[in-house]
């Protein structure tokens, strides 16, 4: 690896160290159906949140629910004490597309049709509400 391509690898991982994050990867469902539970909590104060997704009836909300309690615990980890009711909110949340199986389902006439069974990567970063104030 050049000098100059691990010192940009080196800054990234740097900045990651004071982001608090969590990354679900290969979830087996459409992103389409992920963004509409994750459109659901961005922004949202976390414990609120996680009400929002307990109580939703979509699939994805279940594991959405599951990563923001990983990404609770991740911030509680580096800064080494229990997160408080209205301290966090969800800063970033985005969907990504992942790998896409392709089948084929029998058709007519000895025809086959297409079938894209799609996947997605769900990123959430959670972030205090004052220390975003105070750069304001």
């Amino acid at each position: 690896m050049g000098a100059r391509k691990r010192e940009s690898a080196n800054r990234r991982k740097e900045a990651l160290k004071t982001q608090y994050f969590a990354k679900l990867n290969n979830v087996p469902t459409s992103p389409r159906k992920m963004r509409l539970a994750a459109d659901m909590v961005r922004g949202m104060e976390v414990f609120k949140a996680l009400g929002v997704l307990k109580f939703s009836n979509k699939e994805a909300s279940q594991r959405l629910e599951k990563l923001l309690r990983s990404a609770i615990a991740n911030w509680e980890q580096k800064n080494e004490r229990k997160a408080e009711s209205g301290e966090l909110y969800i800063s970033t949340i985005y969907v990504d597309c992942a790998a896409m199986l392709k089948r084929l389902r029998p058709a007519p006439r000895g025809r086959g049709y297409r079938i894209r069974k799609r996947s997605n990567h769900v990123t959430l970063f959670v972030d205090t509400i004052n220390k975003n104030d105070n750069k304001n």
